[in-house]
């Protein structure tokens, strides 16, 4: 019988014009087996070991760069955007090369128990055996890097499925792969869909999620079951907050960028602006001037700013929130309405006069929609903005930076650009963690990112003499009554 197969649509054109095949749930064992036989020797290279073996690998995708980007450009539709995911990827690569072994070196070491001193102790640093990463198709390789390369910086093995609607960079990034041995033994790509990534879950020892809330409750569920921890990377409905000092075209610049670059289709985006009352016309003026400068990308590829959506059934979300808002009172000061060129694009889109029961302010959106309400004091900002399941990231502007890290303490999210947006999306040595329904487990930024792939041993060696049972016993401690 021959293997089944997914079909995947090319967003600029709509067409379906390849194919993935479905890896079995048989296959998805045998390869867990095969990395559990590897993950051993990869662990005996030592840290400095792994880390050249990532510098190869590292060039081994500089030499691919220009297939990978071709890759992602057909697979997201953004063709600028896909070179940068190219060398971001690579950099983080290097970046984990470079600082692997002083992580290590900082965790391992030895003592004296404070409490018994004569017991001394070694800590010894166990990775996960075997680490399922199920990557998005919203920035496809460099989130399909962010979580295996640091489990295999930490010593483990990596089954990494990519997702289904964006697979295409696979073929060059295991092109890449194959030129170093040692991490293709202990880095095998699998491809399906849900079937094949419930089927990993089964297998492994840990297990990493980048999606949305509704699957990521699910493996959450899966891997509470098999007893494994699940590092989960879900949705987000980032606010910004403008203060009345900020900066109005500046902050209208960083919201743009956030809330419309890559089409809106980032978990870090902008997805709401609260703005003071006394200056939230003028922010809109500036805003809505600075987005009539942008066009989309349905003729040409490689001119226009606005890329198509990737999965078109977030096409209907976008539209749905939209006309929802309207429906209840929001006024659509510019887009509102999708243009479709084989592909399908939803142009920048700005509402007015939303309330926090519109589905628009409290469901992620994924699209290029900005919202904004306004607010006439600080607590009533903060109020809004923590108004939400999510708390994955937000922005405050103001000019008075002191003003700005007040308000952005009092944000219940894991993440605050002050006087910028999105800084996540470029900062990956710097520790947060997700709030609320946008994640769990240990963040995937700073030296967290590796080190939540291991496990402390800890070897107690007695130097004196070993209690006797008499101690804990009655008679013992009635004479010594």
């Amino acid at each position: 019988m021959p293997d089944e197969t997914l079909p995947v649509r090319n967003p600029r054109t709509g067409l379906f014009d390849y194919e993935i095949s479905v890896t079995s749930a048989d296959t998805v064992s045998q390869c867990t087996q095969s990395l559990r036989e590897a993950q051993p020797e990869w662990l005996a290279l030592g840290a400095e070991g792994r880390a050249k073996c990532l510098d190869r690998f590292a060039d081994a995708l500089m030499n691919e760069i220009d297939s990978l980007a071709e890759a992602l450009a057909i697979d997201t539709g953004r063709r600028t955007f896909a070179r940068f995911e190219a060398f971001k990827s690579v950099e983080l690569i290097q970046m984990w090369a470079e600082r692997v072994t002083s992580i290590l070196d900082q965790l391992a070491g030895s003592g004296q128990s404070g409490q018994v001193p004569a017991v001394h102790y070694q800590h010894r640093l166990i990775p996960y055996e075997v680490v399922a990463v199920i990557s998005p198709w919203n920035v496809p390789l460099l989130l399909a890097m962010i979580d295996s390369i640091a489990a295999l910086s930490a010593g483990c093995a990596v089954l990494l499925k990519p997702s289904e609607v964006t697979p295409r960079f696979i073929v060059p990034l295991q092109r890449a792969l194959d030129t170093v041995p040692e991490l293709a033994a202990v880095l095998r790509v699998v491809t399906g869909g849900a079937d094949t990534g419930s089927a990993m879950i089964d297998q492994v020892d840990a297990v990493c999620f980048t999606g949305s809330v509704t699957t990521g409750r699910k493996v959450g569920q899966q891997a509470a079951a098999c007893f494994i921890p699940a590092f989960l990377e879900l949705g987000g409905k980032d606010p910004a907050i403008i203060l009345p000092d900020a900066d109005l075209p500046f902050a209208a610049r960083a919201v743009i960028r956030s809330a419309v670059g890559m089409t809106g289709q980032a978990c870090q985006s902008l997805e709401r602006v609260y703005c003071h009352e006394s200056v939230v016309g003028d922010f809109t003026e500036a805003l809505l001037s600075q987005l009539r400068a942008l066009s989309l990308t349905c003729t040409d590829q490689g001119v226009g700013d606005i890329a198509p959506l990737i999965f078109e059934p977030q096409v209907e979300t976008i539209q749905s929130q939209v006309d929802e808002a309207l429906k209840k009172g929001a006024v659509c000061l510019m887009g509102g309405e999708a243009v479709r060129a084989g592909g399908t694009w939803y142009p920048p889109t700005v509402l007015t006069g939303v309330t926090q029961d519109m589905r628009i302010m409290q469901e992620e959106t994924f699209g290029p929609v900005i919202p904004i309400a306004s607010f006439s004091s600080v607590e009533e900002a903060i109020a809004l903005a923590n108004d939400s399941i999510f708390g994955l990231s937000a922005a405050v502007f103001s000019a008075d930076h002191g003003a700005a890290i007040a308000v952005a303490e009092r944000l219940q999210v894991g993440a605050v650009s002050i006087n910028d947006a999105s800084l996540t999306g470029v900062v990956n040595d710097v520790e947060k963690n997700s709030f609320g329904f946008s994640g769990m487990g240990g963040s995937r930024m700073g030296s967290a990112g590796l080190t939540r792939f291991l496990r402390k041993r800890a070897l107690l060696i007695q130097t004196g003499e070993p209690a006797a049972i008499q101690r804990f016993s009655d008679q013992s401690q009635e004479e010594l009554a």
